[in-house]
């Protein structure tokens, strides 16, 4: 044991164990002896305090600066005012309580100016046939088929509207639907079914703007177009698709009278707008919203997708203008009937005598009095083969010569086998009914 506790523990066994009486009388017991430590209940010490968040006003005033910064740039770059207001792009901003901010934006494209600007002019038309009321049991106008038209001019209180022969075909009267949904009553100026063009006019006191011609000609593959119609009716009122020209200058066999004989073939443009019923006689517009074909037709199978047809404006104008003067074309004829070579049996041809190497052409089976094939000196069972130089195969081909090519008065030089021999034929087209 050290010195130290050695002289501790002398002092502890030489101190007196009990207390003096007469002290303990004056004095009042001490809980503990003043020389004993004291034991006391050690409270847990309070907690920490946080430490003082350093800079706490400077990154909130930053924070509030590059709010209002990101703010300010966002609608400057919309269009934004100093009150809240967002010009051409965005509308009307809607924030309540807990929700989302609610944006209205106006977007406009060249896509939505032409349409725009071409809406008013895409009409709907529709076929009137005469039918018996179920109700009343009398005869009424029934409507028996929808399509579109366009206006395209205003001239002496009236206003004229392009569409397809085959909207108006057999009408007993025509209702013409405008944008906004006022109907008036159509009137046929004529129609051309080889062509397959009508013109039909409307009082022009409620018509307010007619579309620009345009240049089918000048058109490129690939070239944006926007079709406007009333696919499946009135329902689907002025419906818009967009496509591009997929295609110019094809041919499309038609049968007109259903009997499976192709009896024309019409020339049109391709393209991958949609097409539907009641699109026929719509508008077929370029970027620069004129018209540059009226939509006809499309082509319907299972294994086809996206093939749309128009007549080119520039061939519709010539049709348009002869209709607008006197109600039908007036188209050069012979004066023959016809029968395609190859439709002929074999046993049959031997009375033609042709050449071995002639497989195809186009046979006279009668010539008519008075035309200019009888003043020309056709003879029945003269086989054409050449028009102008041109060769002619069928009856399609010569067809599409005298209508396209040649006008009424045109002189045409015929090239035709007889009893197997070479002849040519000089002739002046008339006006008439039949080839």
């Amino acid at each position: 044991m050290d010195d130290y506790n050695r002289e501790r523990e002398e002092d502890r066994l030489h101190r007196p164990t009990e207390p003096d009486a007469e002290r303990m009388a004056d004095t009042p017991e001490p809980l503990t002896s003043p020389e004993e430590p004291v034991y006391r209940r050690q409270t847990p010490p309070p907690p920490p305090e946080p430490p003082k968040k350093r800079g706490g006003f400077l990154p909130a005033l930053f924070g509030a600066i590059l709010g209002g910064l990101l703010v300010w740039l966002l609608m400057f770059a919309t269009g934004g005012t100093k009150d809240g207001t967002v010009e051409k792009t965005a509308g009307t901003v809607k924030d309540t309580p807990g929700s989302s901010q609610q944006v209205s934006v106006d977007i406009s494209s060249d896509i939505t100016d032409v349409v725009g600007k071409s809406l008013d002019t895409v009409v709907g038309i529709t076929n009137l046939q005469s039918g018996q009321d179920f109700w009343s049991q009398s005869s009424a106008p029934q409507a028996i088929g929808t399509g579109s038209g366009v206006l395209y001019k205003k001239e002496n209180g009236k206003a004229y509207i392009v569409t397809n022969h085959h909207v108006v075909e057999d009408a007993y009267a025509l209702e013409v639907s405008l944008e906004d949904g006022t109907k008036l009553k159509g009137e046929l100026v004529g129609s051309d079914i080889w062509t397959d063009l009508a013109v039909v006019t409307v009082d022009a006191k409620d018509i307010g703007a007619t579309i620009e011609f345009g240049d089918s000609d000048a058109l490129k593959r690939g070239e944006s177009v926007i079709a406007i119609g009333n696919p499946l009716g009135e329902g689907f009122a002025g419906s818009v698709t967009v496509g591009v020209i997929s295609g110019k200058d094809r041919s499309i066999p038609v049968d007109l009278n259903n009997d499976g004989n192709i009896d024309w073939q019409a020339d049109v443009l391709q393209t991958d707008a949609a097409i539907n019923p009641g699109n026929s006689g719509g508008a077929l517009i370029n970027m620069a919203g004129q018209l540059i074909g009226i939509n006809s037709m499309k082509i319907s199978e299972e294994t086809v997708e996206g093939i749309g047809l128009a007549i080119p404006i520039n061939l519709a104008l010539p049709i348009i203008e002869q209709l607008e003067e006197t109600g039908e074309v007036n188209r050069p004829t012979m004066g023959v009937s016809l029968l395609d070579l190859r439709t002929i049996p074999a046993q049959q041809q031997d009375v033609l005598k042709l050449p071995k190497d002639v497989k195809d052409g186009v046979v006279v089976t009668e010539v008519f009095r008075n035309t200019p094939a009888q003043t020309a000196g056709v003879e029945k069972y003269d086989t054409i083969v050449e028009m102008d130089g041109e060769k002619i195969t069928n009856m399609v081909e010569l067809r599409k010569h005298l209508y396209n090519e040649k006008r009424v008065g045109d002189k045409m030089t015929m090239k035709v086998y007889r009893d197997g021999k070479p002849v040519t034929i000089d002739m002046v087209l008339k006006d008439g009914n039949s080839f």
